[in-house]
C-alpha cells in the first residue's frame, strides 16, 4: 500500500508539474499573440505607425484588393479633394487585376506590399516570410510598380521573422494609429470617428475593398470633407515618411 500511495502521490505531482508547464506555455503565446499585433512596437526593426511633426499631413492608407469597386471609389473621391494615397495590395489580387495596379500609379497613388496570400506574419519558418514578401514584390513589380519599399502586415500581425525578411529586402514595416472605427453604423458615425482621432502626422488605415466594406467606402468622402474641415492635408506614406528627415 505504500508503494501504490508513493507511486501515486508522484503521478500527482508529475500532472500538476505538466499542468503549470501547459499554463505557462499558454501564457508566453498570449503574450507573443498581443506584442504581435502592436500598433508602435516591434521585437525587431521598427514599426512606423505615425510620424512626428508640426506640419498638418495625415496619410491616408487603403488594405487589401485591389477590386474593381474599392479603386473606383477611391479614385473618384481621392480625385475630388485633391489628396493622394497609399494602397497596400495583396500580390495574388494584383497579379489577377493588374489593370487596377497601373490605374492607381496613372492617378499618382502610391502602391505598397500587403504579402503574397494575405496571411498572419507569425508563427512561420524563415521561408514563409521570404515567400510572402518577394512573391508579392514579384507581382506588384509585374503590375507596373516600380518603387517598392513600404509594407503592411495582414491584420498588423509581426515578431521577428517578418521584420527580419523585410530588412533583408529594404522594406519598411507601415502600422497605423487611427483605423476603421468598430462598430460604426453609419457612414457619418465612421467619418467622425476617423477624423476625430486623427492628428499631425497620423497613419490612417481603412478597408474599402469588399463587399463588406459598403460604410467605409460610403464614407471616404466624408473623411475627406472631415479632414480638409480641421486643416489637414492627405498625402502619401512616402511624402509623410519625407517629414522625419
Amino acid at each position: 500500500m505504500e508503494g501504490l500511495f508513493a507511486l501515486s502521490l508522484r503521478a500527482a505531482k508529475w500532472v500538476s508539474a505538466g499542468g503549470a508547464i501547459l499554463a505557462l506555455l499558454a501564457g508566453i503565446v498570449l503574450t507573443l499573440h498581443q506584442i504581435s499585433r502592436a500598433r508602435c512596437f516591434s521585437v525587431v526593426g521598427e514599426a512606423i505607425c505615425r510620424v512626428e511633426t508640426d506640419a498638418p499631413l495625415v496619410a491616408l492608407t487603403f488594405d487589401d484588393g485591389p477590386t474593381e469597386e474599392g479603386v473606383a471609389i477611391a479614385i473618384a473621391a481621392l480625385r475630388e479633394h485633391g489628396a493622394t494615397a497609399t494602397f497596400f495590395l495583396i500580390g495574388e489580387e494584383a497579379a489577377r487585376r493588374a489593370p487596377l495596379v497601373r490605374r492607381l500609379l496613372a492617378e499618382g497613388h502610391e502602391v505598397g506590399n500587403h504579402s503574397q496570400t494575405h496571411q498572419r506574419m507569425i508563427f512561420h519558418l524563415p521561408a514563409f516570410y521570404e515567400r510572402e514578401v518577394m512573391e508579392a514584390d514579384a507581382a506588384l513589380r509585374a503590375a507596373g510598380v516600380t518603387r517598392l519599399d513600404l509594407f503592411r502586415p495582414p491584420y498588423g500581425r509581426k515578431l521577428i521573422g517578418l521584420p527580419n525578411a523585410l530588412a533583408r529586402h529594404g522594406y519598411r514595416m507601415i502600422m497605423w494609429d487611427v483605423e476603421d472605427p468598430t462598430g460604426a453604423a453609419t457612414p457619418q458615425a465612421y467619418a467622425d470617428a476617423v477624423v476625430r482621432q486623427a492628428r499631425p502626422g497620423s497613419i490612417i488605415l481603412m478597408h474599402i475593398m469588399y463587399r463588406s466594406n459598403r460604410i467605409a467606402r460610403e464614407s471616404l468622402p466624408l473623411v475627406l470633407r472631415g479632414l480638409r474641415s480641421r486643416g489637414f492635408l492627405v498625402v502619401t506614406v512616402g511624402e509623410l515618411l519625407h517629414q522625419r528627415g
